[in-house]
């Protein structure tokens, strides 16, 4: 299994707390984020001995204001295209009614 690393903090916190659900077992867990089972159970044992704090995460430049508003313009033109494929849809059953 080949690992990401480094990891961030809110992926270690996020996959601490799916391993304390148990919904899945935790080497399954781990086949799904793509981290080796025993770098979970290392994680959870940190978030024990010191809380979710514990996690450093990785260093690196803060988005800026435009990689902000450039995500946001992706998430509402994934929107637009979703409203507009489902109004050909609609558009198009509408049409085979008239014809």
């Amino acid at each position: 299994m080949k690992g990401r690393g480094p990891y961030t903090r809110e992926f270690k916190v996020e996959a601490v707390r799916l391993l304390r659900q148990g919904e899945k077992p935790a080497s399954q867990l781990a086949m799904e984020l793509g981290v080796k089972r025993t770098l979970l159970y290392r994680w959870r044992d940190e978030a024990a001995a010191r809380g979710d704090a514990a996690f450093r995460g990785t260093p690196g430049p803060k988005p800026s204001a435009s990689s902000d508003e450039v995500a946001r313009l992706k998430r509402e033109l994934a929107a637009v295209r979703e409203e507009r494929d489902l109004l050909k849809k609609a558009a198009a059953y509408f049409a085979k009614d008239l014809g």
